[in-house]
């Protein structure tokens, strides 16, 4: 017999069921999958329509590479005159791939030189591949809940349970012991933990690397204290400082969050949003360490077939020009997150429920328990129950937000003022029901 579920998503269901005879899983990224809805089959502006027919107001946005909104017509118009010149040679390099570097040397205040990627990961990768050959040491710092990407050197102590969390919990089996143990464990926020780790392991930490705002856990906003003692820390220790700006890249700022800031590190790796939703990202920094990915005269490494494809340089290039044409974009965006985040601040705070709203710029994200929220450790306070509950009844209502622990959510250039009150409404009610039903 059929599941109420799959009498409400019967196209939705057997896209699933086929996916997962097929694709492990059913699909093609383990944080994919949510339950209904299962498939999509539309993307427009601020809006995704699943297979069934329902249409979500989306604020989830491919884990915030969406930017401008999906399909932009700038974006995908540029995309589709790269496919008229050059495709792919594995020689060489094309003019795309010279003026999008050009371009992020130009707008992002820590790039000298930049190297195209496919993914947030591999830029990542080469980063602290960089930072351990040009200091000639092994260990690396992050920072508990901060993510970095799929690759050995990072994947541990994301979204960690509290008996896990500082301590050894790696994302994955078929990790080597010593790479796991070469990666360091800090504190968001508390600079104290990051200098202990220098004291312990003196003359051996490579780099630290950094989610300026952690948005994979939601939305951490550094002190500028912490934010300055991090750059400060690392130059008098000899290590290279990483800001991962994969998230918050061209999201919150052209020159990404170390725009906002005021604090330039040494690399800097970008992609999701640079490219609004092509495949595509990047590492940029100091000429000195970078010119170390020269193929003649360098010592490390890269390689990518695929790296600088030029249909992707064109909707990176496309985008990043219409963020400098329109510098309203993030005028309008900041200015709904605000107006999100305090709205939300308005209903809990009316309902008396323990949460608390936070994020920056575009962003917003709801904690499920009391101020501040300022690492890790106060995440871990969190009613995860309540906001499982609170996800569950906005995605009833037709809004797309992210699941699980992530809890972060996204406003592209595409929402409008009337959508944002909408959700607002939409949330009140979903809130009034936790509250009356005791989950918040």
């Amino acid at each position: 017999m059929p599941t109420p579920e799959s009498s409400r998503s019967p196209r939705g269901q057997a896209i699933a069921a086929a996916a997962a005879r097929v694709i492990p899983g059913g699909v093609n990224s383990s944080t994919r999958y949510i339950g209904e809805p299962y498939a999509f089959v539309a993307a427009d502006g601020a809006y995704v329509t699943d297979a069934d027919g329902r249409r979500y107001l989306d604020y989830h946005a491919a884990f915030g590479a969406i930017l401008l909104g999906h399909n932009a017509p700038e974006v995908n118009d540029a995309a589709r005159a790269a496919m008229d010149g050059v495709d792919l040679t594995g020689l060489g390099v094309t003019e795309l791939e010279v003026a999008l570097a050009e371009r992020i040397v130009e707008v992002i205040p820590s790039a000298e030189q930049m190297i195209a990627t496919m993914s947030g990961s591999e830029a990542t990768a080469q980063a602290i591949r960089l930072a351990r050959a040009v200091t000639d040491r092994d260990l690396i710092i992050k920072f508990q809940g901060g993510f970095h990407g799929w690759h050995d050197a990072v994947a541990r102590n994301v979204i960690s349970a509290p008996d896990k969390a500082y301590g050894r919990d790696p994302l994955s089996k078929g990790i080597l012991a010593q790479a796991v143990d070469s990666t360091l464990i800090a504190e968001f926020n508390d600079l104290d933990s990051v200098v202990d780790l220098f004291d312990r392991y003196p003359d051996r930490i490579a780099a630290v690397i950094l989610e300026p705002i952690p948005h994979n856990v939601g939305a951490l906003v550094p002190t500028k204290d912490f934010a300055q003692g991090l750059r400060d820390v690392t130059q008098e220790r000899g290590a290279i400082l990483v800001f991962d700006e994969v998230i918050t890249g061209f999201r919150h700022a052209l020159g990404g969050y170390q725009e906002v800031l005021g604090i330039v590190p040494d690399i800097t790796t970008f992609g999701k949003g640079m490219a609004n939703g092509f495949p595509i990202g990047g590492v940029a920094g100091r000429r000195d360490l970078m010119e170390h990915f020269n193929g003649r005269t360098g010592d490390v490494l890269m390689a990518g077939t695929f790296n600088g494809s030029p249909v992707a340089c064109a909707a990176a290039l496309a985008t990043i020009d219409y963020l400098k044409a329109h510098p309203d974009f993030y005028e309008r965006t900041h200015g709904f997150g605000e107006r999100m985040r305090q709205g939300l601040a308005d209903i809990v705070t009316e309902l008396e429920i323990e949460a608390t709203p936070a994020g920056f710029g575009g962003v917003f994200a709801l904690y499920f328990t009391k101020a501040p929220v300022l690492g890790y450790r106060d995440l871990m306070r969190n009613n995860d129950a309540a906001y499982v509950a609170f996800h569950r009844g906005m995605t009833e209502r037709g809004f797309l937000m992210l699941p699980m622990s992530l809890k972060r959510n996204h406003i592209s250039g595409a929402h409008t003022s009337e959508e944002i009150d909408r959700t607002l409404e939409a949330a009140r009610e979903v809130l009034t029901e936790l509250r009356n039903t005791g989950v918040a």
